[in-house]
């Protein structure tokens, strides 16, 4: 069995744990294994089924080179706990999977997972608000006439607007173009954009649009510095100071002398330690438990690397600003430490570059529910995430100009039907333009006399002035 690369969708996870033990059962060689002077058919050690789970997930597309052993064994550890695997026994569940040379059996039916089912709901189509809607009970036919006594100043005004000596003034219906307006178009221009990308038909089984907030889509937007980085209306919410220095730190190695503090062997260690039970305790990722399913959905697309970019780009900017720019700040400290020469390896055991994916994926992306495959598909995005930290955390320049162009379209609109004569002169067309500045006729400049005359000829003799 080949393995595919699954797409972008709803229950991707599902569909990749699905894949796996299909693959894994499929490729794990079985052979008499011996244990305790007894001997067992179709069986396969501890650390036979890690090299095969391994190498399938190495070589797999969906995961890629950097799943490590010790990921396999976690899991293989929940293989065991949902019974695709049980030992020589029978016994499944509660047995702790080790690297080593116990041995181990497929049960005779090895059942995949289910998909969840949802009631249907119909495709969900997202909508532009319409501004010119008018609100609901404010009709021009039953409009409230108050009867006013008539004099001779309200009958001449009213007889002038009926002459065309006074404009009249026409009722328009037109929403005010507010901040939470363009907020609402933020969000309704993005979320369309994103679903086209990842090519779903609707956003509903990956994305509860509900719970993205307009708001933090246009602080994401226009509230960052020169680096780019989010700046917070709400300083509490920020980084501390001593978890902002210790990244500092270890991201502009070795120069970090903000710190003032002395250096000893191993001080790159216990600062890098600081920063990880910090994020460690969190309680929720910076993904938030919202976005888990779009962005492994997300994770569909990395074979098209544009489009993963595009994708990641919009659903990072609808994350809430505190989280953005913590997000920004970390991932720009693990890409520095990865490549950083200088910096002192952090681990004896592993690289500095695994070492730092398996100390932050958790913190970056996990769900709320026990997802199987959840840390590799952690890892998966968080690799990604280095690599291309600086064009993923940026605004979409593409997206931020269409919607700025619509903003811009909506407000000349509600300008022309609020204001038309006012507009007709700001920004006429060419046949209102010829109305109001009716060509002149360009008269020719006066011809000069010196024009007229002939260059200069050299005087020339005829017959008659012959001497």
């Amino acid at each position: 069995m080949e393995p595919r690369l699954v797409g972008p969708g709803p229950y991707r996870a599902t569909r990749l744990w699905n894949e796996i033990i299909e693959l894994f059962r499929a490729g794990m060689p079985l052979r008499k294994h011996r244990s305790r002077f007894k001997s067992y058919e179709r069986c396969f050690k501890a650390s036979e089924a890690v090299d095969c789970l391994h190498a399938l997930l190495g070589t797999n597309q969906n995961f890629g080179p950097e799943v490590t052993r010790s990921q396999t064994v976690k899991l293989l550890r929940k293989f065991l706990k949902n019974h695709i695997i049980e030992d020589i026994k029978g016994r499944w569940g509660k047995e702790d999977f080790q690297d080593n040379g116990r041995l181990y059996r497929f049960p005779p039916s090895s059942p995949l997972k289910p998909y969840p089912k949802k009631p249907s709901c119909g495709k969900e189509v997202i909508k532009f608000p319409d501004w010119n809607e008018p609100k609901a009970g404010t009709s021009q036919d039953h409009i409230p006439v108050k009867l006013v006594a008539m004099n001779y100043e309200s009958w001449f005004k009213r007889h002038s607007i009926a002459i065309g000596e006074v404009p009249a003034c026409k009722l328009v219906f037109c929403k005010e173009l507010t901040q939470t307006s363009i907020e609402e178009i933020w969000k309704s221009m993005s979320l369309s954009r994103l679903q086209k990308v990842l090519g779903l038909d609707s956003l509903d089984e990956v994305l509860d649009t509900k719970l993205v907030i307009s708001k933090h889509i246009v602080q994401n937007a226009y509230n960052v510095n020169k680096q780019g980085i989010v700046t917070l209306e709400d300083k509490s919410k920020d980084l501390p100071y001593w978890v902002l220095s210790a990244m500092k730190c270890l991201a502009n190695w070795p120069s970090c002398s903000e710190l003032k503090q002395p250096t000893y062997s191993g001080f790159e260690r216990d600062v890098f330690k600081t920063i990880v039970d910090y994020f460690g305790q969190m309680k929720e990722p910076l993904l938030t438990f919202n976005f888990f399913d779009v962005f492994v959905s997300v994770l569909g697309l990395l074979q098209k690397h544009s489009k993963a970019i595009e994708a990641l780009q919009i659903s990072c900017l609808m994350l809430p600003p505190e989280n953005r720019k913590r997000l920004q700040l970390l991932v720009r400290m693990m890409s520095r430490i990865s490549f950083n020469k200088d910096l002192p390896p952090l681990s004896e055991s592993v690289r500095t570059r695994t070492l730092v994916v398996q100390a932050f994926s958790r913190c970056i992306l996990c769900s709320k529910d026990e997802v199987d495959l959840d840390e590799l598909l952690a890892a998966k995005l968080v690799v990604f995430l280095m690599d291309n930290y600086q064009e993923i955390l940026s605004v979409p320049s593409a997206l931020k100009s269409s919607i700025e162009e619509h903003v811009a379209h909506l407000q000349r609109v509600q300008f022309q039907k609020s204001y038309p004569e006012v507009y007709r002169v700001r920004f006429p067309t060419p046949e209102t333009e010829a109305v109001l500045l009716p060509e002149k006729n360009k008269q020719k400049p006066p011809v000069l006399m010196w024009a007229l005359k002939k260059p200069f000829q050299p005087f020339h003799r005829t017959k008659s002035f012959q001497m």
